[in-house]
């Protein structure tokens, strides 16, 4: 099949065109391109010959495009013909990406999000995030309310311009918006056996204009919208309601009742909560009202009531990162949730979800609207009186059996240690940024961290592995996300350039142009609908019992895709002091970075119990590399020969 097929019926959001479906004979080519640098490392260590090596899997190619090739594209453009959005959503990605994967969402699936500090909150409140001690219980505060009733307020207004057609933004991303931003609310991943499923939006549900605030582990269901105008109650009225429902929470407390955490529950194996999910639900009525409370409420606002406290200043950060990834212990948690607002008692907030509605780009356009404006300034009445908005809000109660108890103390054994094992931090890289790389280097930000997160890898490990970064495929309706293979033959030849100290100065820069103009049109290949490994993998899915193929047998093809350093850019990150997920491999890094005019973060996340890697040793890494390009590029004629 030689051609680009793309099905012309008009897609569900106007303006944005299918998905394509690639040429296999161009994904094919670029395949074998992708394999060079395996094989030219293979051959350096004393393996097989590039050219053997590679000849074998030009007839590979060649075979498989002739037989069972062509039979499967055909199938899989059939099967776009059949889908509502495109083949690649509707029937592999979620799946296979997603909702088949059995290994706990906590750390090693969600997504999280650091918010900047509010510079109308008293300063006062933020320095009580630095003490001797590693954690203090101190109790929900007033700001943390006002912080977290503004953060809600402002996120449910970014909904409801989706909702109500207000958004007129008409450019390809605001479509793309259009259609993704709502797949953020009102939804849950359910846990499953083999494979979870993805809660279907239900606007009839007693929940659809309510939030779940979790304190002290209770949970409570609220409702945030105004029947009559359909929009939420506001900033002010939510904060009633939030301290209402905190003093309650604070009553139980001084009666001695202690809250039920289910919730740690959800960080469990997918297939362990399954089954205690139906167990639950089978031991009271009452549970599995709160459940659907849970699962179809617009989202979770988290309270902490304890402040997970650094030693220094320094060291500030790194707590307020673990604070939003997995809280106290995975405590006061629903990490099923699309999306998680998490508010502590020193105000530093951030957000939390879980990865398959949408990818982490929405989520942080979310909450950038929401932290444009900062908490309105004032003082803080404290002469609220309890229960004075009772009837708007209702605790959502548990009973359990002696199997759920168990349950509880296991996944909360489980959760440590997946957080105690988590070596994850940030860290910003202030010397230069994308204003320099763009405008006086003249080369692309993105590809010039990415060469330089790859020397780093080389430089920590002494070999090459296949590297993984994200592109949205945002120009599409119903648009995910497709592989960027950021070590390609020019990436390989310039990490080595630069490790070899007898080359050229004028051969390590051109290298590094090359491999940086190789890796933009990699790029943009990606994020045209060009790109290889959605492609190969709908075509693999596609096979029948007893078809089969060299092209997949292949130990290589599973080889090139072994995302030891799995990478992910989003904004400028203005607004965010970090960002973080988990690595993919046990031995390899899981990397978020936010690349700003003036400054790059980098949220980076690996585990202390494997020993061939080291989150602070790869970041040092990292920044040397950036360093040494800096200098690299820093020539007066080098520069000047760009201008």
């Amino acid at each position: 099949m030689s051609r680009l097929y793309t099905d012309r019926r008009p897609s569900q959001t106007q303006g944005l065109s299918r998905l394509p479906i690639p040429r296999l004979h161009d994904t094919l080519q670029r395949y074998l391109a992708s394999l060079e640098p395996f094989l030219l490392e293979d051959e350096a260590k004393g393996g097989e010959s590039f050219q053997d090596a590679m000849q074998r899997r030009v007839s590979w190619a060649e075979q498989f495009e002739k037989d069972i090739g062509s039979t499967l594209q055909d199938r899989l453009i059939e099967l776009d013909k059949s889908s509502p959005n495109n083949w690649l959503d509707d029937n592999f990605w979620l799946d296979k990406a997603y909702l088949e994967w059995r290994a706990p969402l906590l750390i090693n699936s969600n997504w999280w999000l650091v918010f900047k500090h509010d510079n109308n909150i008293p300063v006062e409140c933020i320095r009580g995030a630095i003490g001797k001690e590693n954690s203090v219980t101190e109790g929900v505060t007033p700001w943390q309310i006002r912080r977290a009733s503004w953060l809600t307020s402002r996120i449910l207004d970014y909904k409801e311009q989706f909702e109500s057609g207000n958004d007129k933004d008409l450019s390809r991303t605001g479509l793309w918006l259009q259609n993704t931003v709502p797949r953020m609310f009102n939804i849950c991943r359910i846990p499953e056996t083999g494979k979870d499923r993805l809660l279907e939006k239900c606007p009839d549900s007693p929940y659809y204009k309510t939030i779940v605030v979790m304190v002290h582990e209770w949970m409570y269901s609220v409702n945030v919208y105004d029947d009559n105008t359909r929009k939420n109650v506001g900033f002010q009225e939510i904060e009633r309601r939030i301290r209402d429902i905190v003093l309650d929470a604070q009553g139980r407390l001084s009666a001695g009742e202690k809250a039920i955490a289910v919730g740690l529950l959800s960080s469990d194996d997918r297939d362990v909560w399954a089954t205690n999910r139906q167990h639950l639900m089978r031991c009271d009525p009452t549970n599995q009202n709160s459940l659907r409370a849970i699962e179809e409420s617009v989202l979770v606002l988290c309270l902490d009531d304890t402040t997970l406290k650094a030693v220094s200043p320094e060291h500030e950060l790194r707590s307020h990162l673990h604070a939003i990834r997995s809280g106290i212990e995975a405590r006061n948690r629903w990490f099923d949730k699309a999306i998680s607002v998490i508010v502590d008692p020193c105000t530093r907030a951030g957000m939390m979800g879980e990865h398959s509605p949408v990818d982490a780009l929405v989520p942080s356009i979310v909450a950038e609207y929401a932290l444009v404006d900062e908490v309105p300034a004032g003082e803080i009445k404290s002469d609220h009186q309890p229960n004075s908005v009772r009837n708007k809000w209702h605790r959502l109660d548990w009973f359990i059996d002696g199997n759920i108890q168990t349950s509880i103390l296991k996944a909360h054994e489980s959760a440590l240690a997946a957080i105690e094992d988590s070596d994850d931090d940030v860290f910003w890289f202030s010397d230069f940024g994308s204003d320099w790389i763009k405008n006086t280097a003249r080369l692309s930000p993105d590809g010039f961290v990415q060469l330089a997160m790859l020397l780093a890898w080389y430089r920590t490990q002494g070999s090459f592995t296949a590297t993984y970064e994200t592109a949205l495929t945002r120009l599409y309706h119903h648009g995910r996300t497709e592989t960027i293979r950021t070590l390609s033959r020019k990436s390989r030849a310039f990490v080595l350039s630069m490790l070899n100290a007898g080359e050229s100065r004028a051969t390590k820069e051109a290298n590094l142009r090359s491999a940086i103009h190789s890796h933009s049109v990699l790029t943009r290949e990606a994020a045209t609908g060009k790109g290889i490994d959605r492609h190969l993998l709908g075509l693999r899915l596609l096979m029948k019992d007893g078809e089969k193929s060299d092209l997949f047998s292949d130990e290589l093809f599973g080889r090139s895709q072994e995302w030891k350093l799995s990478t992910s850019g989003l904004s400028a990150g203005a607004y965010f002091r970090g960002t973080g997920f988990g690595s993919t491999y046990h031995d390899g890094y899981g990397i978020n970075y936010l690349l700003g005019p003036n400054v790059i973060k980098f949220g980076i996340e690996s585990k202390y119990s494997c020993k061939h890697t080291s989150t602070s040793q790869y970041w040092e890494a990292i920044r040397s590399s950036l360093m040494e390009m800096y200098m690299l590029l820093e020539g007066q004629d080098s520069l000047r020969a760009h201008l």
